[in-house]
């Protein structure tokens, strides 16, 4: 191979060598970008859970999205099928077991109603639903 032809071949790969870093460079800024966007998303899915868990807000969604429903029916002058009023009892029911959950001792409306009562410009009373804190600090309650 004559110095011309091996000159070419070091510039086509001089050249290919390039675009590769080129596009790694860009796979790189993707790459980052996607991990901040990620980053950001997880950080503000943790802030609104320390209000509501995420499984409590969804099912509330889902129950208002059952009782729509029910209102599409009426709207229209057709009876409600009782499957949907089925559903609806059964969120009914759910709905009570959840919000107990989340007032028990170690629930997230407790911590939230802790902080809320600490607030003396509150409206309501909300320290009428807290949990007596223990005597001596042991979680159990015993000595």
């Amino acid at each position: 191979m004559s110095e011309e032809e091996q000159e070419i071949r070091s510039e086509y790969s001089d050249d290919r060598l390039d675009r590769v870093i080129m596009v790694l460079e860009r796979i790189a800024r993707e790459v980052t970008t996607t991990r901040q966007l990620t980053s950001k998303f997880v950080n503000a899915m943790e802030q609104a859970e320390v209000e509501i868990p995420e499984s409590a807000r969804r099912f509330v969604t889902y129950m208002h999205d059952i009782h729509d429903i029910s209102y599409m029916y009426e709207e229209r002058g057709i009876p409600v099928p009782d499957w949907i009023f089925r559903e609806m009892e059964r969120c009914d029911d759910r709905y009570r077991q959840i919000l107990k959950t989340l007032h028990t001792d170690t629930g997230a409306f407790e911590k939230i109603r802790r902080e809320m009562a600490q607030d003396p410009e509150n409206k309501w009373d909300h320290t009428r639903l807290l949990f007596k804190p223990k005597e001596n600090g042991d979680e159990t309650g015993k000595r």
